[in-house]
């Protein structure tokens, strides 16, 4: 059985070593357009900001490390074309520029994302930047040595993350965003309130709600950006407005979304025979809708990539979907996100309600004791869990890995209330924080709602 993998970051690296790993007798050859595999991009802003003192530590694995499995290994090999036909890729030798043609039998697609790049004004002006791989960490972390505003377009995960890195190194920093708040995809406003506060207290200039039109410059270099309400001068600016999925390779062969996501089935096989795709070029099954979406995160790209490899031969496991998990620290705040929030639950049309609770997280008896803020969001007829926020100075972010658990199994409220939690001082309250949340909303017809749709 021959295997051809292009692109070898999360998802790839996952599949290849999987693959290798079961199938011993495979001709597995992997195409990657860089010299490196397997770079953690959520690593930069720590990297940038001193935590991660060797930008290095951030791989974990190489092409040698596959090489040792019996993986064939090309880096700096661009695929140009597939033909899903005659199971064959065009693939370009970038040292040597030179093109050949490999043929499969099973190909896999992993080729990932890569950061939106708008039309806009001075685009073009040195030291606007991009953050996404090893290359652009380099040349982030040397081009800001030099600079002392710093604007950061996007309030993401990734942007907000580079914005504390760069105010870690004393800059002056401004973050810009299309939307009313920051994080706004992943807390709804209670919660960031709190974080925006935070910003503002380390001296971040907010530059909300309005959108960038373009670029000024000086002797080729940009010092000025130019928004829908304002401008804001800077000496380096990074681009952090999302990403879209690599997948022109595809196009027109393979069913897509309309941003051009993979749709994979729960066995990551596309639509068409003997081609399976991972990772942040894909489409994926959110939970909390039951529909496919695109939500590009490094945990959703090593379990598809894994599945690839399980399931290449047959159907074996079956994709759970995703709830979008994700946290952040920002500051000294411990944030963590799961499934929807209420204002995307409302945005998708769903009737929700949510709890939220605002308590110390142990005992008041104890020495010391921080406040917790969780949220749990649910769909009113029948007290579905659809999504929960947590913040709280102390780290309390797997109790969204639980909430995330519970997403993913259709729990409500009702049974939430009831969960089986330890208690011990030094840890929680005799009520835990999610079964208060449940507790409060508690309602029994929804047991009976739940009964009733089994």
């Amino acid at each position: 059985m021959k295997v051809i993998v292009i692109g070898c970051t999360h998802a790839g690296t996952a599949a290849v070593t999987g693959m290798a790993t079961l199938y011993p007798q495979a001709e597995i050859t992997v195409y990657e357009k860089n010299d490196n595999i397997s770079f953690l991009s959520c690593g930069i802003a720590l990297n940038i900001g001193g935590v991660v003192k060797d930008a290095e530590s951030l791989f974990y694995s190489s092409p040698e490390q596959l090489e040792e499995l019996g993986v064939k290994t090309n880096m700096l090999h661009e695929v140009l074309s597939i033909d899903t036909q005659a199971k064959t890729v065009k693939v370009r030798d970038i040292i040597k520029d030179e093109i050949k043609i490999d043929t499969y039998d099973k190909l896999v697609v992993t080729t990932g994302s890569w950061p939106i790049i708008p039309k806009l004004d001075g685009m073009d002006l040195d030291n606007i930047m991009l953050c996404k791989n090893y290359a652009h960490a380099k040349a982030i972390i040397e081009r800001a040595k030099q600079a002392q505003r710093i604007v950061v377009v996007g309030a993401g995960y990734i942007g907000i993350e580079l914005v504390e890195a760069f105010e870690q190194l004393g800059k002056q920093v401004t973050v810009i965003d299309n939307t009313p708040r920051v994080l706004y995809k992943y807390l709804d406003r209670e919660y960031t309130d709190l974080v925006e506060e935070a910003m503002k207290q380390h001296h971040i200039e907010l530059a909300l709600n309005q959108t960038v039109t373009g670029f000024q410059g000086n002797n080729g270099k940009v010092n000025r950006v130019i928004t829908t309400t304002g401008e804001y001068e800077a000496d380096l600016v990074i681009m952090c407005i999302g990403f879209r999925p690599n997948t022109e390779l595809l196009a027109g062969q393979v069913d897509q979304l309309s941003n051009g996501a993979i749709i994979v089935d729960d066995y990551m096989r596309t639509s068409c025979l003997d081609v399976f795709a991972a990772g942040d070029s894909c489409a994926v099954r959110y939970n909390p809708t039951n529909q496919h979406a695109y939500i590009p995160l490094a945990t959703n790209a090593v379990r598809m990539g894994t599945l690839v490899a399980r399931n290449l031969i047959e159907p074996r496991v079956r994709y759970m979907g995703t709830q979008g998990t994700s946290g952040i620290k920002i500051f000294d705040l411990n944030i963590a996100s799961t499934g929807m929030t209420e204002q995307a639950a409302i945005d998708a049309g769903l009737i929700v309600k949510s709890i939220t609770i605002d308590d110390h997280y142990r005992p008041e008896f104890m020495p010391t004791y921080e406040k917790a803020l969780l949220k749990v969001v649910y769909e009113e007829a029948n007290g579905r869990i659809v999504g929960a926020q947590v913040l709280s100075k102390m780290d309390l972010t797997q109790s969204i890995n639980t909430l995330s658990v519970c997403i993913q199994n259709h729990m409500t409220m009702d049974e939430l209330a009831f969960v089986d939690f330890f208690f011990q001082p030094h840890y929680n309250k005799p009520w835990n924080l999610l079964n208060q949340a449940g507790l409060q909303a508690y309602n029994p017809q929804h047991r009976d709602s739940k009964a009733t749709m089994a």
